[in-house]
């Protein structure tokens, strides 16, 4: 398993991604087999993940790429050095790492995720119930757990380096960000979700939610980071959908569903997770990369 590299000119170290400068504007993002939840790393790493998660965001990257720009040039083991300006990878560059690793252009990161929703469930539902809100916004009364919204929502949260995301109110997006471009994240989220819910349903995989990350390249708003991964998205089988109850999903829900039972507190430091709940959640980060890009590993 990558749970950590070394390489020179390391940017930034993530809660999965390590990102190096490769020059010329450009940026080295590994995907690494690291795993969080509740916005805490765990010790242990998912074989495997850090592949899909590369290998997935490229695909929704390409896929996506009539509807929004975003910040690939390719992957690491297949860039030629085109567009690169005199960039290049590293200098011995393990092929375990570049299988794991794009090659993308450095943006100024807007600090707001990107929060789409089309179901209510995990965060949502739990403040439903509470409140009868998602995200501070009044809901009818009645829905039930796992039930489609009329309208995809979006619910952007701030992007919190340590410690836990907070759900952030529309005057707090204007306020960062101004009228204009909170009005274009909100536009560009829904635009990309939708597009992706429907390519998923016909693979038989339903989009319950979804989180991008934006950044200014050249002025223009980008999408950046991840798209659409197990990681940044809730996955379920539409065969299994019922309304009403918790869905069978293809991403790390399981892994969170796991913690919850284990009574922990949300607050580091994680337990170990079992090797059977390793084991079936790279198993289900696997099989969520086969069904949707019809590919394999």
């Amino acid at each position: 398993m990558l749970i950590e590299t070394q390489l020179p000119n390391m940017l930034h170290r993530g809660k999965v991604r390590d990102t190096y400068s490769l020059g010329a504007g450009l940026l080295l993002m590994v995907s690494t087999d690291r795993i969080s939840a509740f916005d805490v790393v765990l010790p242990d790493g998912i074989p495997e993940k850090g592949l899909v998660l590369n290998r997935m965001s490229a695909f929704w990257f390409e896929q996506t790429s009539h509807l929004f720009p975003n910040h690939l040039i390719a992957l690491a083991d297949a860039w030629d050095g085109e567009g690169g300006s005199g960039a290049k990878l590293p200098d011995g560059l393990p092929q375990e790492v570049a299988r794991q690793a794009m090659v993308v252009k450095q943006a100024g990161r807007i600090d707001i995720e990107c929060i789409v929703r089309g179901y209510i469930t995990g965060s949502a539902w739990s403040e439903y119930r509470r409140e009868g809100t998602v995200s501070g916004m009044s809901m009818p009364a009645g829905l039930q757990e796992s039930q489609a919204f009329p309208e995809p929502l979006f619910t952007p949260t701030t992007k919190a380096e340590e410690g836990h995301d907070q759900n952030m109110s529309n005057q707090e997006v204007l306020d960062m960000v101004g009228d204009d471009m909170a009005r274009q994240l909100a536009d560009a989220s829904k635009l990309v979700y939708g597009f992706a819910r429907d390519i998923a349903l016909e693979k038989g995989i339903i989009l319950a939610d979804t989180k991008m990350e934006f950044g200014l390249i050249d002025g223009r708003l980008t999408l950046i980071d991840e798209l659409l991964t197990p990681d940044s998205s809730r996955f379920w089988d539409a065969n299994d959908y019922q309304p009403g109850r918790s869905q069978a999903s293809f991403d790390k829900q399981f892994v969170r569903d796991w913690l919850t039972a284990q009574g922990w507190n949300q607050e580091p430091p994680a337990p170990h997770l079992p090797d059977d709940i390793v084991a079936k959640t790279s198993e289900r980060y696997s099989e969520a990369y086969r069904r949707l890009t019809g590919r394999e590993l």
